[in-house]
This record gives C-alpha cells, sequence and structure tokens, in this order.
C-alpha cells in the first residue's frame, strides 16, 4: 500500500496503527506536498519524515517539488480558508500524484495520512479520492485513527518520538490568513539578501534538527527546550550622504522612533561617532573587523556574506552602555562628512526559539 505523507507528525502515528491494521501490507511512504512553502520548510519536514521512516523500518520516496504547478492549481484561491474549496483542490492534485505513484509501483491501494490530521475535512480527502479512483482504477484506503481518542495518542506519540511539530499546514495561503487571524508577523516569509541564517528562522531550526540526527547516530541524549525571546527582522534600510546612498550595514536589533531620519555626525568617541538624531551611531568598517575578528575588505562583501548573527550582536554589546541596547548602529566604509538621510524600516517581536542541548 502507497501512503502518501504530509508531515511526521501525521505519518509516524498514522503509519504506527496502519502497521499494526495492515499485518501482511508492505508500507511505502510518498512524500508528495508542493504546497508547503518556504522550501526551507518543506526541506525540514521531509527530513523529519525521513527519521521517522527509518524509525518505523518503511521505505520513503519522495515526489517532485512542483510548487508552481501547485500555484497555478490554486490560483484565485488565495483567500478561501481551511476545509474550504483551495484545500480541495490540493487534495485532488497530491492525491492523483499519489494513485499514479501506486499503480506505477504496481500497486492499486493508497491512503494518506493527511485522515489523521484535525485540520483536515476527512469527507473532502474521500471525495477527492472516489473521483480519482473511478478515473484511474484505484482504491482508497480510508481509516478514521483520530476518534475513540486517537488525536490525544497521536500527540502523545509526537512528544515522546520528538517529532517535528510545525505550526501552519504548510500552505503559502493558509499561513498568510492564520497570521492575519492571530495577528502574528510572518516572518517564515522573510529571508535575508545574504541567506544569512536568523534567529528562530526555518533555516535555523532546520539547521538544528539535522544537528540532532547527528546527535542520534552517536547515541547522544539531547533535549530541544523553546525559550522565550525578542526577536528581530530587518525589512528595508539604506544610508544617504548628501542624497546619495552609500553602502551601509545596520547591525541586528538597530531600531528606531521613526522611519526617516536626517541629522549630521555630532561627535566622536572611542571610533564611534554620533548622529544628533536618534540615538544613531556609526562605525567604519574597519573597527566592525576589529571588534568581530572578521576580515572584510568592503560593506557590499559584508552585505552579501552569510555571516552569523552573534558576531553582529557581540559587537553590539562591545558598543553599548546597557544589555538590552537597540540603537541603530550602522557599519559603513568611510564615516559620512556631510549631511546624512537614514531610512530604517524593521520588525521587533515576541518569539520563541529552539535550542539544542547535549545531555553530556
Amino acid at each position: 500500500m502507497l501512503v502518501h505523507i504530509c508531515c511526521s507528525v501525521d505519518s509516524h502515528f498514522f503509519l504506527e496503527k496502519l502497521k499494526k491494521d495492515f499485518p501482511n501490507e508492505k508500507l511505502i511512504g510518498f512524500f508528495y506536498d508542493p504546497n508547503i512553502h518556504p522550501y526551507s520548510e518543506y526541506k525540514l519536514r521531509l527530513l523529519d519524515v525521513k527519521r521517522s521512516c527509518e524509525k518505523l523500518g518503511i521505505e520513503l520516496i519522495e515526489g517532485e517539488y512542483d510548487f508552481e504547478n501547485w500555484l497555478k492549481a490554486v490560483e484565485g484561491l488565495e483567500k478561501e480558508p481551511e476545509k474550504g474549496k483551495r484545500c480541495e483542490i490540493c487534495f485532488d492534485k497530491r492525491l492523483k500524484v499519489a494513485a499514479r505513484k501506486a499503480k506505477e509501483l504496481g500497486e492499486k491501494r493508497y491512503t494518506t495520512t493527511l485522515l489523521v490530521s484535525p485540520l483536515k475535512s476527512q469527507e473532502q480527502l474521500k471525495n477527492s479520492a472516489k473521483e480519482i479512483d473511478k478515473e484511474l482504477d484505484t482504491k482508497f484506503i480510508f481509516v478514521d485513527y483520530r476518534s475513540g481518542g486517537g488525536s490525544q495518542e497521536q500527540s502523545r506519540v509526537t512528544k515522546e518520538q520528538k517529532l517535528y511539530r510545525q505550526d501552519y499546514c504548510g500552505c503559502l495561503f493558509g499561513l498568510m490568513n492564520q497570521r492575519e487571524e492571530q495577528n502574528i508577523f510572518m516572518d517564515e516569509m522573510i529571508n535575508p539578501i545574504n541567506n544569512q541564517i536568523l534567529p528562530a528562522s526555518i533555516e535555523e531550526r532546520l539547521k538544528i534538527y539535522e544537528e540532532r540526527i547527528k546527535l542520534e547516530e552517536k547515541n547522544i541524549e539531547y533535549k530541544i527546550i523553546r525559550q522565550k525571546f525578542l526577536n528581530y527582522r530587518l525589512l528595508r534600510a539604506f544610508v544617504k550622504e548628501d542624497k546619495n546612498v552609500i553602502p551601509s550595514y545596520f547591525l541586528y536589533y538597530s531600531t528606531s522612533k521613526r522611519d526617516y531620519i536626517r541629522g549630521k555626525i555630532d561627535f566622536e568617541l572611542s571610533n564611534v561617532y554620533y548622529l544628533n538624531r536618534e540615538e544613531v551611531r556609526f562605525i567604519e568598517l574597519k573597527f566592525f573587523n576589529e571588534l568581530s575578528g572578521l576580515n572584510f575588505k568592503s560593506v557590499k562583501e559584508m552585505i552579501f556574506s552569510d555571516f552569523d548573527v552573534k558576531h553582529e550582536i557581540e559587537v553590539r554589546k562591545h558598543l553599548s552602555f546597557e544589555d538590552y541596547d537597540t540603537s541603530a548602529i550602522i557599519v559603513v566604509d568611510k564615516i559620512p562628512t556631510k549631511k546624512i538621510e537614514i531610512y530604517l524600516k524593521y520588525k521587533l517581536y515576541n518569539d520563541v526559539r529552539e535550542n539544542l542541548v547535549t545531555l553530556r
């Protein structure tokens, strides 16, 4: 039987139940989820599904990540709610590909772990499969592992197996609608130009879960500990000197009361140059290199380098009088001597971050 898999939280419990209920059936996992966005989230979910399937001794096949075709399929349905028309189209596409994959492998029977998700409509899934089976002469296996305390048991398994617990279905439009309803900043869609791994980003989480697999291979015990913290995303920023944009780098946690600032350098103290507005500070690149231990040849090179954010935070600590300083600190090649204009758009918000801690 081919089992379409959406995520490890659903699949691990679902596959355990299938193995028990169909002991003579060879189960083949099929991860086909072009709806998941961004791609880093797709990679993270696939990584955890691979780990889960290895634990269960189940073969896993990865389908094509044809996100652009998925977008075309749901075009015009972006504002549909969860369990609406967009979900129907999404189910149709994913189940049809799964059914075709089953036939390709010489199987007629297939099912999907979406059946166990409390956020999905089992009726929608059955209706989609019914039409597909008519067309392809396949057989969809419907099982209800949600009722009778199944959801509670699934939560237990998820915690016991330390599975990655995503907080949205995976769909870009579902995420947008969900974050809008929650009034939560959608930082999942932000990726810096230098591909820097930002705190509490999907990319950081992917790195953590890759590392935890290495620890498991070495039989090293670990914990993934969540903590609340103040997160930051730079949305747009630039500096002009005498109306000309100059290369500039705004250190992490740079904030201001207003988006647009005009001023001039007021004074210098220990290689730090203070603007006469908004507590803004400038430092030259060579001083940043000295404090960080890095060796950038130009600010432009710095802008496009994916160096660790911790270097920025350490430099900020060195330049600050307080532990919780959020003044704008801007790195430039040379300190501007003429009239300065600054544009700074950012988001500062409460967030939760995961930390991987070894127990030995």
